[in-house]
């Protein structure tokens, strides 16, 4: 059961039988501000009282005298301006373990999203070498983002962009081509400026050196930029999939930028916007400010972005003649649209927020308004070490690798850290910090309340062989034993998950999902706390068998939830902490 939508349902009943035929959309039931307030607050009255022609106070009034009557109902206040707030019976509150308990690590599924298709985007680091640090944001909440729309019922496709079009790829080749003719014998000293001076490259040159020998040490490059640049995107893309494999990040689809303008697709793209009196040629003004040395007016081939929201109108041709960036990237979208996404969601590095609203407009174009386009920015990560900024190796040139990273902490530690702040603020990954034992580090922290659960139930098996049988159908007057406050914190808090994953899954946000699970593993180690100081609280109470099998049922349902929320971030929960 989702508790806030059954409630929901209840208030909108009551309403209706108040003032019947009202629009009741914009009717809440959510978790209060303040818990002292109460289990449930309502905006009912306050919506709704200019349609009903009644003062919001009054009609707040007459709503809780509907709700009072509730079974599951013991008090309901109006207050304020109109806002209502309601308490649950404990009872009813107990007999919430049984839907965790019954769905298992399904609890918290829904069918909110019905099957709807969306694209998520994410990672999409030009082929050019390893994942590094940054990139390791980015892929965490693209991937914990698709999780979790999938839990909550749409249809979700996890795509990566290959940026193989650009200039950068021509360097590339370069510097494997440089690579290469280190293999077969050569001194190449210094990495010349403007080439990618990591190692990794040394394999790909290597390889081209068996396959071809000497052939094109000397050749102009002409004659092996082609190959060699096909040669080297393939050679990065195995190693951006290995690394991708190592914190666990899978995509369903590599589309390439290449692709797109071999197969006519960008040229196709800019015809259809022309076809739409959406691209002219016109000089833009210049920029805001102070007026750049290298600006000079001159006629561009430009798209009407502002007229979908943006700023500016937007330049598609280069001063060269060929495609800008933005002109790939609107028929990359065009295509998405074509495929059947009208959901479009891009993970992207904080240094692209400029971008946003020119993508966001080309959406709208291309969609004839029909497709949206959320971007998700994710700042900067700081890689400390005892609060000091920390460089673990120099493999890749000029940056930490997420292998590196990796191998250091674990894939769950990196996956879980990324998403304990929000996408769009920075980061500090402290490699001593998120090795603590303490509540300090949040990913111990979580997966101690799951290994401590477990520990519990072990010992349990040894005081009742036959304790885990009943957990497949509680005896609702055994729950009802849990009455002390901080065990009914805690099923509050496990009977507010349902609510939780839809927020979380509608504002496009899985950090949430990181808040929840602390805050969850707080709730229970603070009950173990108080187990430790007063023997009456602990979870296995020797002669009072009752007793102990309903707190059990409160540990498995603590167990079911943290295995469900890790699930969606792609990390395994601990039984044992080693």
């Amino acid at each position: 059961m989702n508790l806030f939508k059954y409630f929901r349902e209840e208030i909108i009943a009551a309403v209706e039988r108040i003032a019947p035929g009202h629009d009741t959309s914009k009717v809440t039931a959510e978790p209060p501000r303040e818990e002292a307030h109460g289990d449930v607050a309502t905006n009912a009255a306050m919506v709704l009282s200019k349609a009903v022609g009644a003062k919001p106070r009054d009609l707040a009034e007459k709503i809780a005298a509907e709700l009072r009557a509730h079974p599951a109902i013991t008090g309901v206040e109006v207050a304020g301006p109109g806002f209502i707030n309601i308490r649950l019976a404990d009872s009813f509150l107990v007999e919430r373990l049984t839907d965790v308990l019954r769905e298992g690590e399904r609890y918290g599924e829904s069918d909110m999203g019905r099957s709807h298709r969306v694209n998520v985007e994410y990672v999409s680091a030009n082929p050019t070498g390893p994942m590094h640090i940054g990139h390791a944001r980015g892929a965490v909440t693209g991937d914990a983002l698709a999780s979790l729309l999938a839990k909550v019922g749409y249809d979700v496709t996890r795509e990566y962009y290959v940026n193989d079009a650009g200039s950068q790829v021509d360097v590339l080749a370069r510097s494997v081509h440089l690579r290469y003719r280190e293999a077969l014998g050569e001194t190449i000293g210094e990495i010349p400026e403007g080439l990618y001076p990591g190692d990794y490259l040394k394999p790909a040159g290597e390889a081209l050196a068996r396959l071809h020998g000497p052939k094109f040490k000397d050749s102009p490059e002409a004659d092996w930029l082609l190959e060699f640049r096909a040669a080297a995107i393939e050679a990065m893309l195995g190693m951006i999939r290995d690394d991708l494999a190592g914190l666990g990040v899978r995509h369903d689809v590599f589309v390439s930028e290449r692709g797109l303008v071999e197969d006519g697709k960008v040229q196709a793209a800019l015809e259809f916007l022309q076809g739409k009196g959406l691209i002219y040629e016109g000089v833009l003004e210049p920029p805001k400010g102070k007026l750049p040395d290298d600006w000079e007016p001159r006629p561009q081939t430009l798209f009407k972005a502002t007229g979908f929201g943006d700023d500016v109108d937007r330049p598609l041709r280069k001063s060269d003649g060929s495609w800008t960036y933005f002109a790939s990237d609107i028929a990359y979208h065009l295509d998405k649209y074509r495929r059947g996404f009208t959901s479009m969601i891009d993970v992207w590095g904080a240094d692209h927020g400029g971008y946003v609203k020119r993508m966001q407009a080309a959406v709208k174009a291309v969609s004839g308004g029909e497709a949206d386009l959320d971007v998700k920015l994710c700042q900067m990560v700081n890689l400390l070490k005892g609060g000091q900024p920390y460089k673990m190796s120099k493999r890749a040139g000029t940056f930490v690798t997420l292998a590196d990273l990796v191998e250091a902490v674990g894939k769950d530690v990196v996956r879980f850290i990324m998403l304990t702040r929000k996408n769009d603020a920075q980061l500090d990954f402290d490699l001593d910090k998120v090795m603590e034992q303490s509540r300090d580090n949040p990913v111990f922290y979580v997966q101690y309340a799951h290994a401590r659960c477990h520990s519990v139930m072990r010992h349990a098996d040894e005081m009742f062989a036959d304790w885990r049988a009943t957990l497949q159908a509680p005896d609702p007057a055994v729950l009802r034993r849990l009455t002390d406050p901080a065990e009914l914190a805690l099923i509050k808090r496990l009977a507010s998950w349902p609510r939780l994953v839809e927020t979380a899954a509608e504002a496009h946000e899985p950090h949430r999902v990181a808040f929840y699970l602390y805050e969850l593993a707080a709730g229970f180690h603070g009950l173990w706390n108080k187990g430790k100081d007063e023997a009456r609280l602990r979870f296995l109470i020797e002669g009072d068998r009752e007793l102990s099998l309903a707190r059990l049922a409160l540990l498995q349902a603590v167990v079911l939830v943290i295995s469900s929320g890790l699930a969606i971030f792609g990390v395994e929960p601990m039984k044992e902490m080693r």
